[in-house]
């Protein structure tokens, strides 16, 4: 035992010593996260469509058409009374509003008299966003419409008893709280998060595993060495066995993943505001089975690389290859179950999704046993692939 912990300091001493292993381990991973959450997580402010707005009527009537559409869930009104027709549809070609709608005059005095009143609309419906921005648009429309329906019948039929304004007022009213609701209820155990935080729920982990694999050229490269220099053939010829070498070995690898795992878990919590504190047990055992699976890979490339571009290249790949298709980058919930199937080939998969279903989907230990078991069916994997390669490489 305490070769083996000789070993294991005396790696992490020059592992320490490289500044590479800073560069792997712990910056480029909280760069690239802060990267990737800024990129593609969206804005923090109203994700409501844009839609112009110009109302040339001025009637009480188009007053409560604005009324509706300002409530909405879905546009988000853009009012600018300099604004001219053509600007608008300028607006519109650029991008810069997903539509534009306009009440013409006279629009208020037709649909008191139930006549037919048309409004200007201004998009493209054939785009989603377009057809969205219309639908809602005709929405609100059938609503007002409604309501001015209801309240001249009323008021033909009851007079003074049931005056329009009063009438109109209060059927508009009754849409905010509808007598029969339909809920979505999610499951408590189901945390909704903002787009920018959904995205780093994945970027984080994804960047943690995704470097943390590209780090194993560091401790690569230090067995790589030993075996240059000779000196692991001078500790062959002591009492220290071939197990306490590679025990030594891959101790010094685990440490650093784990350490690396606990950093940047810390900063997720902390700086990115995911809550992987929420169940420490499950984050601890995902951290554990995530390290010992890449500790396990890391002692496998050292065996496999006979110099130290091999062990560049046997690093470097495996973190694209395995990262790519382990949902490092793009989530593999977004993909075909074919493409999650070839996904869950990687452990990077399984990693990923035992931290999501702690930070995304709040559920706890009993969610990450599989993803932990699938990790640490891999490091045994590569752990006795690593045995019996230092074996036959050592008999040639």
């Amino acid at each position: 035992m305490i070769r083996i912990l000789d070993i294991a300091a005396k790696d992490l001493q020059q592992m320490l010593r490289d500044r590479k292993a800073f560069l792997f381990f712990l910056i480029m991973p909280v760069l690239f996260t802060l990267m990737f959450s800024l990129a593609f997580g969206g804005s923090s402010g109203d994700p409501r469509l844009p839609v112009g707005f110009r109302d040339e009527d001025q009637s009480q009537v188009s007053r409560q058409l604005h009324g509706l559409l300002a409530k909405s869930q879905v546009v988000r009104l853009e009012e600018n009374p300099s604004r001219t027709l053509a600007d608008l549809e300028a607006a519109v070609a650029e991008a810069d509003l997903a539509a534009a709608l306009v009440v013409p005059p006279g629009f208020g005095r037709l649909v008191l008299y139930g006549k037919p009143a048309r409004l200007v609309f201004i998009g493209d419906a054939s785009t989603p966003a377009g057809r969205t921005a219309e639908s809602e648009a005709l929405t609100a429309y059938i609503r007002m419409e409604n309501a001015v329906r209801t309240a001249v019948i009323l008021e033909d039929e009851a007079g003074e008893q049931a005056p329009f304004d009063y009438i109109f007022k209060k059927v508009l009213e009754s849409w905010a709280e509808p007598p029969i609701t339909i809920v979505d209820r999610t499951s408590s155990a189901i945390i909704k998060t903002e787009d920018r935080k959904a995205q780093a729920a994945n970027t984080s982990p994804g960047m943690m595993l995704q470097f943390a694999i590209a780090g194993l050229l560091v401790s690569a490269s230090l067995i790589v060495t030993e075996r240059k220099n000779h000196s692991l053939q001078r500790m062959l010829t002591t009492a220290t066995q071939r197990v306490h070498i590679l025990l030594g070995h891959y101790l010094a690898i685990f440490v650093m993943v784990f350490v690396q795992f606990l950093i940047l878990l810390t900063f997720g919590q902390l700086a990115l505001k995911l809550d992987y504190a929420r169940a420490p047990i499950a984050t601890l055992l995902m951290a554990l089975s995530a390290a010992l699976c890449i500790g396990a890979m890391g002692l496998l490339i050292g065996t496999l690389a006979k110099t130290d571009e091999q062990a560049i290249i046997y690093s470097l790949v495996p973190m694209f290859v395995l990262a790519g298709i382990g949902g490092a980058w793009v989530p593999l919930e977004v993909t075909g179950p074919t493409v999650q199937a070839i996904g869950h080939l990687s452990p990077v998969a399984w990693a990923m999704d035992g931290f999501k279903n702690i930070t995304i989907r709040g559920l706890g230990v009993e969610a990450v046993l599989l993803p932990a078991i699938a990790l640490l069916g891999y490091a045994i994997l590569f752990f006795f692939l690593a045995v019996w390669r230092f074996r036959s490489s050592q008999e040639h």
